[in-house]
Protein backbone atom coordinates (compact mmCIF):
# COMPACT_ATOMS: atom_id res chain seq x y z
CA UNK A 1 0.00 0.00 0.00
CA UNK A 2 1.21 3.50 -0.83
CA UNK A 3 0.32 6.38 1.48
CA UNK A 4 0.91 10.07 0.86
CA UNK A 5 0.84 12.49 3.77
CA UNK A 6 1.16 16.26 3.71
CA UNK A 7 3.57 17.68 6.29
CA UNK A 8 1.61 20.17 8.38
CA UNK A 9 2.89 22.94 10.60
CA UNK A 10 6.02 23.98 8.75
CA UNK A 11 6.91 27.65 9.30
CA UNK A 12 7.56 30.20 6.58
CA UNK A 13 10.96 29.29 5.15
CA UNK A 14 13.70 31.92 4.97
CA UNK A 15 17.30 32.14 3.84
CA UNK A 16 19.56 29.69 5.66
CA UNK A 17 16.76 27.64 7.24
CA UNK A 18 17.45 23.94 7.77
CA UNK A 19 14.62 22.35 5.80
CA UNK A 20 15.54 18.82 6.84
CA UNK A 21 15.49 19.72 10.55
CA UNK A 22 12.10 21.38 10.18
CA UNK A 23 10.74 18.27 8.42
CA UNK A 24 12.06 15.97 11.14
CA UNK A 25 10.45 18.14 13.82
CA UNK A 26 7.11 17.95 11.98
CA UNK A 27 7.45 14.24 11.07
CA UNK A 28 9.23 12.50 13.94
CA UNK A 29 8.40 9.06 12.54
CA UNK A 30 10.26 9.31 9.24
CA UNK A 31 11.09 5.72 8.27
CA UNK A 32 13.32 3.71 5.95
CA UNK A 33 11.93 3.66 2.41
CA UNK A 34 9.99 6.92 2.71
CA UNK A 35 10.28 9.44 -0.12
CA UNK A 36 10.17 13.09 0.94
CA UNK A 37 8.86 15.44 -1.76
CA UNK A 38 9.83 19.07 -1.23
CA UNK A 39 8.38 21.96 -3.24
CA UNK A 40 11.19 23.81 -4.99
CA UNK A 41 9.87 27.17 -3.72
CA UNK A 42 10.97 26.54 -0.15
CA UNK A 43 14.32 25.20 -1.37
CA UNK A 44 14.81 28.42 -3.32
CA UNK A 45 13.93 30.49 -0.26
CA UNK A 46 16.33 28.57 1.97
CA UNK A 47 19.11 28.92 -0.60
CA UNK A 48 18.59 32.65 -1.09
CA UNK A 49 17.13 32.41 -4.58
CA UNK A 50 14.71 35.23 -3.83
CA UNK A 51 15.45 38.40 -5.79
CA UNK A 52 13.87 41.80 -5.83
CA UNK A 53 12.35 42.37 -9.24
CA UNK A 54 9.90 45.14 -9.99
CA UNK A 55 9.74 43.75 -13.52
CA UNK A 56 9.35 39.95 -13.60
CA UNK A 57 10.15 39.99 -17.32
CA UNK A 58 13.73 41.06 -16.58
CA UNK A 59 14.20 38.14 -14.19
CA UNK A 60 12.77 35.74 -16.77
CA UNK A 61 15.17 37.05 -19.41
CA UNK A 62 18.13 36.65 -17.05
CA UNK A 63 17.22 33.00 -16.36
CA UNK A 64 16.52 32.15 -20.02
CA UNK A 65 18.97 30.37 -22.30
CA UNK A 66 16.61 30.37 -25.27
CA UNK A 67 13.00 31.34 -25.89
CA UNK A 68 11.07 28.40 -27.27
CA UNK A 69 7.71 30.12 -27.77
CA UNK A 70 6.06 33.40 -26.92
CA UNK A 71 2.44 34.50 -27.01
CA UNK A 72 1.52 37.82 -25.45
CA UNK A 73 3.13 37.93 -22.02
CA UNK A 74 3.49 34.15 -21.83
CA UNK A 75 7.02 32.93 -22.47
CA UNK A 76 8.09 29.30 -22.71
CA UNK A 77 11.84 29.17 -22.31
CA UNK A 78 14.74 26.87 -21.64
CA UNK A 79 16.71 27.43 -18.46
CA UNK A 80 20.41 26.78 -18.04
CA UNK A 81 19.43 23.58 -16.19
CA UNK A 82 17.92 22.32 -19.46
CA UNK A 83 14.26 22.58 -18.39
CA UNK A 84 11.76 23.91 -20.91
CA UNK A 85 9.03 25.60 -18.90
CA UNK A 86 6.91 28.69 -18.53
CA UNK A 87 8.72 31.87 -17.53
CA UNK A 88 12.04 30.01 -17.03
CA UNK A 89 10.67 28.89 -13.66
CA UNK A 90 10.58 32.45 -12.29
CA UNK A 91 7.67 32.56 -9.83
CA UNK A 92 5.98 35.60 -8.33
CA UNK A 93 3.58 33.59 -6.12
CA UNK A 94 4.13 32.62 -2.50
CA UNK A 95 6.75 35.32 -2.11
CA UNK A 96 6.67 38.90 -0.82
CA UNK A 97 5.41 41.63 -3.18
CA UNK A 98 8.18 43.05 -5.30
CA UNK A 99 10.19 39.83 -5.20
CA UNK A 100 10.35 36.70 -7.34
CA UNK A 101 11.61 33.18 -6.74
CA UNK A 102 14.21 31.66 -9.02
CA UNK A 103 14.71 27.91 -9.35
CA UNK A 104 17.39 26.32 -7.15
CA UNK A 105 20.84 26.56 -8.71
CA UNK A 106 21.21 22.76 -8.75
CA UNK A 107 18.04 20.87 -7.75
CA UNK A 108 19.82 17.50 -7.66
CA UNK A 109 22.44 18.88 -5.28
CA UNK A 110 19.67 20.43 -3.18
CA UNK A 111 17.87 17.09 -2.95
CA UNK A 112 21.12 15.36 -2.04
CA UNK A 113 21.89 17.87 0.74
CA UNK A 114 18.42 17.48 2.27
CA UNK A 115 18.68 13.69 2.07
CA UNK A 116 22.07 13.61 3.80
CA UNK A 117 20.79 15.89 6.55
CA UNK A 118 17.68 13.75 7.06
CA UNK A 119 19.86 10.65 7.38
CA UNK A 120 22.09 12.46 9.87
CA UNK A 121 19.14 13.49 12.02
CA UNK A 122 17.08 10.29 11.85
CA UNK A 123 19.29 7.49 10.59
CA UNK A 124 16.53 6.70 8.11
CA UNK A 125 17.28 5.58 4.56
CA UNK A 126 15.00 7.90 2.57
CA UNK A 127 14.74 9.40 -0.87
CA UNK A 128 14.21 13.09 -1.61
CA UNK A 129 12.55 14.77 -4.59
CA UNK A 130 12.52 18.51 -5.27
CA UNK A 131 9.38 19.24 -7.30
CA UNK A 132 7.92 22.08 -9.31
CA UNK A 133 4.90 22.68 -11.50
CA UNK A 134 5.04 22.27 -15.27
CA UNK A 135 2.48 22.75 -18.02
CA UNK A 136 2.14 20.33 -20.92
CA UNK A 137 2.13 21.52 -24.55
CA UNK A 138 -0.76 19.33 -25.68
CA UNK A 139 -2.90 19.13 -22.54
CA UNK A 140 -4.69 21.61 -20.33
CA UNK A 141 -3.72 21.90 -16.70
CA UNK A 142 -0.53 21.78 -14.66
CA UNK A 143 1.16 18.92 -12.84
CA UNK A 144 4.18 18.62 -10.61
CA UNK A 145 7.39 17.02 -11.88
CA UNK A 146 10.75 16.28 -10.30
CA UNK A 147 13.40 18.94 -10.85
CA UNK A 148 15.88 17.17 -8.61
CA UNK A 149 16.11 13.82 -6.86
CA UNK A 150 18.45 11.93 -4.59
CA UNK A 151 18.25 8.34 -3.39
CA UNK A 152 15.32 7.50 -5.66
CA UNK A 153 15.42 5.45 -8.84
CA UNK A 154 14.33 8.07 -11.41
CA UNK A 155 13.33 5.86 -14.34
CA UNK A 156 11.88 2.42 -14.90
CA UNK A 157 13.23 1.19 -18.23
CA UNK A 158 10.93 -1.51 -19.57
CA UNK A 159 12.50 -1.72 -23.01
CA UNK A 160 13.32 -5.27 -23.98
CA UNK A 161 10.57 -6.77 -21.83
CA UNK A 162 7.20 -8.07 -23.03
CA UNK A 163 3.62 -7.32 -22.03
CA UNK A 164 1.01 -9.86 -20.92
CA UNK A 165 0.35 -10.74 -24.57
CA UNK A 166 4.00 -11.28 -25.41
CA UNK A 167 4.36 -8.01 -27.32
CA UNK A 168 7.84 -6.49 -27.01
CA UNK A 169 8.14 -3.10 -25.32
CA UNK A 170 10.50 -0.98 -27.40
CA UNK A 171 10.01 2.53 -26.08
CA UNK A 172 8.50 2.33 -22.58
CA UNK A 173 10.57 4.22 -20.00
CA UNK A 174 8.47 5.34 -17.02
CA UNK A 175 9.39 8.61 -15.27
CA UNK A 176 9.03 7.32 -11.69
CA UNK A 177 10.12 10.50 -9.91
CA UNK A 178 7.71 12.60 -11.96
CA UNK A 179 4.86 10.26 -11.03
CA UNK A 180 5.79 10.50 -7.35
CA UNK A 181 6.04 14.31 -7.56
CA UNK A 182 2.60 14.54 -9.19
CA UNK A 183 1.04 12.21 -6.61
CA UNK A 184 2.56 14.21 -3.75
CA UNK A 185 1.02 17.40 -5.11
CA UNK A 186 -2.42 15.95 -4.39
CA UNK A 187 -1.84 16.51 -0.67
CA UNK A 188 0.33 19.62 -0.95
CA UNK A 189 -1.74 21.85 -3.24
CA UNK A 190 -0.92 25.37 -4.37
CA UNK A 191 -2.78 27.35 -1.73
CA UNK A 192 -2.84 25.08 1.32
CA UNK A 193 0.56 26.10 2.72
CA UNK A 194 1.79 22.48 2.71
CA UNK A 195 5.11 22.46 0.82
CA UNK A 196 6.28 18.97 1.77
CA UNK A 197 4.77 15.49 1.46
CA UNK A 198 5.96 12.08 2.61
CA UNK A 199 5.26 9.12 0.36
CA UNK A 200 5.43 5.72 2.05
CA UNK A 201 5.32 2.29 0.46
CA UNK A 202 7.90 2.85 -2.29
CA UNK A 203 10.92 1.52 -0.47
CA UNK A 204 11.86 -0.61 -3.47
CA UNK A 205 12.64 2.63 -5.35
CA UNK A 206 14.86 4.09 -2.62
CA UNK A 207 18.58 3.63 -3.27
CA UNK A 208 21.72 3.79 -1.15
CA UNK A 209 23.47 6.21 -3.51
CA UNK A 210 22.30 9.62 -4.68
CA UNK A 211 21.74 8.19 -8.17
CA UNK A 212 21.49 10.06 -11.46
CA UNK A 213 18.85 12.46 -10.13
CA UNK A 214 16.33 14.57 -11.96
CA UNK A 215 18.87 15.61 -14.58
CA UNK A 216 18.56 12.12 -16.08
CA UNK A 217 15.04 12.99 -17.28
CA UNK A 218 16.17 15.93 -19.41
CA UNK A 219 16.14 14.76 -23.00
CA UNK A 220 19.36 15.53 -24.91
CA UNK A 221 18.93 18.03 -27.72
CA UNK A 222 19.83 15.52 -30.44
CA UNK A 223 17.02 13.22 -29.26
CA UNK A 224 14.39 15.93 -28.91
CA UNK A 225 11.91 15.68 -31.79
CA UNK A 226 10.28 18.94 -30.65
CA UNK A 227 13.50 20.87 -30.11
CA UNK A 228 12.49 23.97 -32.00
CA UNK A 229 9.61 26.09 -30.80
CA UNK A 230 7.86 28.78 -32.78
CA UNK A 231 10.26 31.45 -31.53
CA UNK A 232 13.49 29.81 -32.63
CA UNK A 233 12.65 27.56 -35.57
CA UNK A 234 13.95 30.05 -38.15
CA UNK A 235 17.19 30.50 -36.21
CA UNK A 236 17.68 26.73 -36.23
CA UNK A 237 18.92 26.96 -39.82
CA UNK A 238 22.68 27.10 -39.81
CA UNK A 239 25.23 26.63 -42.60
CA UNK A 240 26.96 23.29 -42.07
CA UNK A 241 30.12 22.55 -44.07
CA UNK A 242 31.32 19.32 -42.46
CA UNK A 243 29.12 16.24 -42.45
CA UNK A 244 29.32 12.90 -40.70
CA UNK A 245 29.00 9.63 -42.57
CA UNK A 246 25.46 9.08 -41.30
CA UNK A 247 22.91 8.31 -44.01
CA UNK A 248 20.37 10.98 -44.93
CA UNK A 249 16.71 9.96 -44.81
CA UNK A 250 15.30 10.81 -48.24
CA UNK A 251 11.79 11.09 -46.80
CA UNK A 252 12.98 13.88 -44.51
CA UNK A 253 14.29 15.76 -47.55
CA UNK A 254 10.96 15.23 -49.32
CA UNK A 255 9.18 16.73 -46.33
CA UNK A 256 11.49 19.72 -46.66
CA UNK A 257 10.40 20.03 -50.31
CA UNK A 258 6.78 20.07 -49.10
CA UNK A 259 7.68 22.99 -46.82
CA UNK A 260 9.48 24.73 -49.69
CA UNK A 261 6.47 24.74 -51.99
CA UNK A 262 4.32 26.42 -49.34
CA UNK A 263 6.18 29.68 -50.02
CA UNK A 264 4.38 32.61 -51.67
CA UNK A 265 4.68 33.09 -55.44
CA UNK A 266 3.40 35.59 -58.02
CA UNK A 267 0.25 35.04 -60.11
CA UNK A 268 -0.69 31.86 -58.16
CA UNK A 269 2.20 30.05 -59.86
CA UNK A 270 4.45 27.26 -58.59
CA UNK A 271 7.96 28.30 -59.68
CA UNK A 272 9.88 25.73 -57.60
CA UNK A 273 11.44 22.50 -58.77
CA UNK A 274 13.93 20.37 -56.83
CA UNK A 275 16.36 17.79 -58.18
CA UNK A 276 17.28 15.34 -55.40
CA UNK A 277 20.63 13.63 -55.95
CA UNK A 278 20.43 10.48 -53.85
CA UNK A 279 22.95 8.53 -55.91
CA UNK A 280 26.64 8.96 -55.10
CA UNK A 281 27.43 8.54 -58.79
CA UNK A 282 25.01 11.33 -59.75
CA UNK A 283 26.48 13.65 -57.14
CA UNK A 284 30.02 12.94 -58.25
CA UNK A 285 29.20 13.46 -61.93
CA UNK A 286 27.52 16.81 -61.22
CA UNK A 287 30.27 18.16 -58.95
CA UNK A 288 33.03 17.07 -61.33
CA UNK A 289 31.32 18.70 -64.31
CA UNK A 290 30.73 21.94 -62.39
CA UNK A 291 34.33 21.95 -61.21
CA UNK A 292 35.61 21.76 -64.78
CA UNK A 293 33.28 24.57 -65.83
CA UNK A 294 34.35 26.77 -62.92
CA UNK A 295 38.06 26.24 -63.66
CA UNK A 296 37.56 27.09 -67.34
CA UNK A 297 35.67 30.28 -66.45
CA UNK A 298 38.26 31.39 -63.87
CA UNK A 299 41.15 30.76 -66.25
CA UNK A 300 39.29 32.72 -68.91
CA UNK A 301 38.99 35.59 -66.46
CA UNK A 302 42.76 35.55 -65.90
CA UNK A 303 42.89 34.17 -62.35
CA UNK A 304 46.17 32.62 -61.21
CA UNK A 305 46.21 28.86 -60.63
CA UNK A 306 46.71 29.32 -56.88
CA UNK A 307 43.68 31.60 -56.69
CA UNK A 308 41.65 29.16 -58.79
CA UNK A 309 42.56 26.27 -56.47
CA UNK A 310 41.49 28.29 -53.46
CA UNK A 311 38.14 29.20 -55.02
CA UNK A 312 37.49 25.65 -56.16
CA UNK A 313 37.98 24.35 -52.62
CA UNK A 314 34.84 26.24 -51.62
CA UNK A 315 32.92 23.62 -53.53
CA UNK A 316 34.29 20.77 -51.43
CA UNK A 317 31.18 20.89 -49.26
CA UNK A 318 29.20 19.67 -52.29
CA UNK A 319 31.67 16.87 -52.98
CA UNK A 320 31.72 15.70 -49.36
CA UNK A 321 27.98 15.90 -48.66
CA UNK A 322 26.08 12.59 -48.52
CA UNK A 323 23.07 14.17 -50.25
CA UNK A 324 22.56 17.05 -52.69
CA UNK A 325 19.52 18.97 -53.81
CA UNK A 326 19.41 21.43 -56.69
CA UNK A 327 16.56 23.95 -56.42
CA UNK A 328 15.41 25.29 -59.78
CA UNK A 329 13.30 28.20 -60.96
CA UNK A 330 10.69 27.83 -63.66
CA UNK A 331 8.87 30.82 -65.13
CA UNK A 332 5.66 28.98 -66.06
CA UNK A 333 2.77 31.36 -65.63
CA UNK A 334 4.88 34.50 -65.85
CA UNK A 335 3.63 37.48 -67.82
CA UNK A 336 5.29 38.95 -70.90
CA UNK A 337 5.26 42.73 -71.29
CA UNK A 338 6.09 45.12 -74.13
CA UNK A 339 9.14 46.64 -72.41
CA UNK A 340 12.28 45.13 -70.91
CA UNK A 341 11.90 46.96 -67.60
CA UNK A 342 8.67 45.20 -66.68
CA UNK A 343 9.92 41.87 -68.00
CA UNK A 344 13.00 42.20 -65.77
CA UNK A 345 10.78 42.97 -62.78
CA UNK A 346 8.63 39.96 -63.62
CA UNK A 347 11.67 37.69 -63.41
CA UNK A 348 12.78 39.30 -60.16
CA UNK A 349 9.41 38.42 -58.62
CA UNK A 350 9.92 34.78 -59.54
CA UNK A 351 13.50 34.80 -58.23
CA UNK A 352 12.29 36.19 -54.89
CA UNK A 353 9.61 33.50 -54.72
CA UNK A 354 12.20 30.82 -55.41
CA UNK A 355 14.42 32.24 -52.68
CA UNK A 356 11.49 32.04 -50.25
CA UNK A 357 11.05 28.40 -51.22
CA UNK A 358 14.75 27.66 -50.71
CA UNK A 359 14.63 29.29 -47.28
CA UNK A 360 11.63 27.17 -46.29
CA UNK A 361 13.52 24.13 -47.53
CA UNK A 362 16.60 24.92 -45.44
CA UNK A 363 14.60 25.66 -42.29
CA UNK A 364 12.62 22.43 -42.58
CA UNK A 365 15.84 20.46 -43.05
CA UNK A 366 17.01 21.88 -39.72
CA UNK A 367 13.71 20.90 -38.08
CA UNK A 368 14.26 17.39 -39.43
CA UNK A 369 17.65 17.33 -37.69
CA UNK A 370 19.67 17.77 -40.89
CA UNK A 371 22.42 20.27 -41.59
CA UNK A 372 22.69 22.09 -44.90
CA UNK A 373 24.75 24.54 -46.90
CA UNK A 374 23.38 26.51 -49.84
CA UNK A 375 26.08 27.02 -52.51
CA UNK A 376 25.24 29.37 -55.39
CA UNK A 377 27.84 28.07 -57.86
CA UNK A 378 25.40 26.19 -60.14
CA UNK A 379 24.19 29.56 -61.36
CA UNK A 380 27.59 30.11 -62.99
CA UNK A 381 27.30 26.97 -65.09
CA UNK A 382 23.61 26.41 -65.70
CA UNK A 383 24.00 24.76 -69.13
CA UNK A 384 26.38 22.19 -67.66
CA UNK A 385 24.01 21.44 -64.76
CA UNK A 386 21.05 21.05 -67.11
CA UNK A 387 23.00 18.70 -69.34
CA UNK A 388 24.35 16.50 -66.55
CA UNK A 389 20.98 16.26 -64.78
CA UNK A 390 18.93 16.04 -67.96
CA UNK A 391 16.78 19.05 -67.11
CA UNK A 392 14.38 20.92 -69.39
CA UNK A 393 15.74 24.12 -70.85
CA UNK A 394 13.34 26.28 -68.80
CA UNK A 395 14.62 24.94 -65.47
CA UNK A 396 17.09 27.45 -63.99
CA UNK A 397 19.35 25.84 -61.32
CA UNK A 398 19.47 28.31 -58.42
CA UNK A 399 22.42 26.89 -56.51
CA UNK A 400 22.91 23.53 -54.82
CA UNK A 401 22.15 22.47 -51.27
CA UNK A 402 24.57 20.13 -49.49
CA UNK A 403 22.64 18.04 -46.95
CA UNK A 404 23.79 15.74 -44.16
CA UNK A 405 24.24 15.30 -40.44
CA UNK A 406 26.60 17.85 -38.91
CA UNK A 407 29.98 16.42 -37.99
CA UNK A 408 30.53 19.19 -35.45
CA UNK A 409 28.52 22.01 -33.86
CA UNK A 410 28.14 25.06 -36.10
CA UNK A 411 30.17 28.13 -35.35
CA UNK A 412 28.46 30.86 -33.39
CA UNK A 413 26.78 33.50 -35.50
CA UNK A 414 28.41 36.92 -35.28
CA UNK A 415 26.24 39.24 -33.20
CA UNK A 416 23.83 41.27 -35.29
CA UNK A 417 21.36 43.88 -34.18
CA UNK A 418 18.11 44.06 -36.11
CA UNK A 419 18.23 47.82 -35.69
CA UNK A 420 21.13 47.93 -38.14
CA UNK A 421 18.97 46.45 -40.90
CA UNK A 422 15.80 48.53 -40.98
CA UNK A 423 14.63 52.10 -41.16
CA UNK A 424 11.31 53.49 -40.02
CA UNK A 425 9.32 56.04 -41.97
Amino acid sequence: MITISGVQGLPEIGYGDDIAALIVKAVPGLADGDVVVVTSKIVSKAEGRVVRADDRAEAIEAETVRVVARRGETVISQTRHGYVMAAAGVDASNTAPGTVLLLPENPDASASAIRRRLAELTGARVGVIVSDTFGRPWRHGLTDVALGASGVRPLDDLRGTTDAYGNPLNATVTALIDEIAAAAELVKGKLSGVPVAVVSGLGHLVTDSDGPGGASLIRPADQDMFRYGSADVVFARRTIRKFSGETVDGEAVRRAVAAAISAPAPHHTTPWRFVLLESAAARRELVDAMREAWIADLRGDGFAEESIAKRIRRGDVLRDAPYLAVPCLVMDGSHTYRDDRRNASEREMFVVATGAGVQNFLVQLAVEGLGSAWVSSTMFCRPVVREVLGLPGNWDPMGAVAIGHAAEPPRQRPPRSAEDFYVTR
